[in-house]
């Protein structure tokens, strides 16, 4: 915490706060946790749902429901990656705390602007490994299946132009041809400048028995940040009092439509001390007192249904053919025919069927999905604010021109 008056002290008390406070989609690998810059511990890890700010409805996965409270919340549960079928992002990446705060009555912004990295390693066992845009800084060559270079004929800085102007024209060639990658080649350099400037893309991609020194590299665009998420000042706070999102959770306004280079991290470090000095200059706000408090019946959590991993399939495929680089009206329609009916069935079905990690994580990814397309596909691209009751009555109604108007449209161009 650096320059807090009496740093262990007040460390040590706010990550006492931390480890007795849950979040939706608490991320678990490998039998580890982790709630913001603290360890969760074990009997902790689980899905939530959010009450009134400082509540969480938490279900751990020995099959419990139980509620936790603390005065304050920390959102720092990642982006939406996994909304698409490609993504650079883990596999806990499901939205979750972006969707909480938004059931909790949060604002959130600028959804619709998800940075798509331009060239993922194209492998089925490639786990959304990047192959970074050094590679073309040191001479790497986009080429079509026949050896054709196609980014001259897209932009005058070929492949050396920003990010999101190559992933387009990737896809562009993709879509085009009916191509499901194209090829990076930079096998003119020596075996040996490649192991020493690449060590570990020539050894992961090695592994998967591509010698980058002797073939192309097969690559594809992959969904790789989410710019948008929970509206939240720069020292965190969202709209609901006692309640923070930081990180790739959070929309501080830092970024536009493309996250530049590492900005996302020094947003990170940066709004999470500030997140954790104002938790800890407002720990007597008023709340539960210290401690874990407990409250419900332990209800068992039900087994995930059997359809659930193709419904999640499909919503991804849905959501990177029509709402992925390039998206146009008529794909947008299409993503809201799938994405309104899934949100409003998993809905339907948590209500009538109970919980399981897999329900919620989709109830999460449909919620999601359908407020990336809505907003994209309906005209509030330029609405910097998304409101929950406002969008939920488009959504219901469909009088899109009337709403938009309602909402400020224009004053937001």
């Amino acid at each position: 915490m650096g320059q807090l008056a009496e740093p262990h002290a007040r460390e040590s008390r706010l990550a006492d706060v931390a480890a007795r406070t849950a979040v939706d989609g608490v991320a678990v690998e490998d039998g580890a946790g982790y709630f913001g810059m603290f360890s969760v511990q074990p009997a902790l890890q689980g899905h939530g749902k959010l009450l009134a700010g400082r509540k969480v409805e938490f279900t751990a996965h020995d099959g419990k429901k139980e509620t936790l409270s603390g005065k304050h919340v920390v959102l720092a549960s990642g982006g939406a990656g996994q909304v698409y079928r490609t993504t650079t992002a883990p596999p806990a990446a499901t939205g979750d705390g972006i969707a909480m705060a938004w059931r909790a009555g949060c604002r959130v912004a600028n959804l619709e602007f998800t940075q798509f990295h331009p060239t993922g390693l194209h492998h089925p066992q490639a786990d959304g490994f990047l192959i970074s845009e050094a590679v073309r800084g040191e001479g790497g060559l986009l080429r079509l299946p026949g050896g054709e270079r196609f980014m001259p004929a897209h932009d005058p800085r070929a492949e050396l132009a920003p990010r999101d102007i190559v992933a387009r024209a990737i896809q562009a060639e993709m879509s085009g041809r009916g191509l499901d990658c194209v090829q990076l080649d930079i096998s003119h350099q020596p075996a040996e400048f490649l192991r020493a400037h690449f060590p570990t893309i020539h050894a992961r991609c090695l592994a998967l028995g591509i010698d980058m020194a002797a073939v192309p590299i097969p690559v594809a665009p992959a969904a790789h940040y989410t710019c948008g998420g929970v509206v939240a000042d720069v020292s965190g706070r969202s709209d609901l009092p006692g309640l923070y999102a930081v990180g790739e959770a959070a929309c501080t306004g830092l970024h536009g439509a493309n996250r530049l280079a590492s900005n996302s991290l020094l947003e990170c470090v940066v709004t999470g001390r500030a997140a954790a000095r104002d938790i800890l200059l407002h720990g007597a706000a008023s709340g539960p007192a210290g401690g874990l408090e407990l409250a419900g019946d332990a209800a068992a959590v039900a087994p995930p249904a059997a359809d659930l991993a193709r419904l999640r399939h499909e919503l991804r495929a849905v959501m990177s053919r029509d709402v992925g680089v390039v998206r146009s009206d008529a794909g947008l329609r299409r993503a809201a025919a799938t994405t309104g009916a899934l949100r409003a069935e998993m809905q339907a079905r948590f209500e009538r069927e109970g919980a399981s990690l897999e329900m919620l994580e989709l109830r999460n990814l449909a919620l999601v999905a359908d407020l990336i397309e809505l907003v994209d596909a309906h005209g509030f691209e330029r609405v910097v604010l998304v409101i929950p009751a406002v969008i939920d009555a488009v959504r219901e109604d469909r009088a899109l021109d009337r709403m938009a108007a309602k909402i400020g449209r224009a004053s937001c161009r």
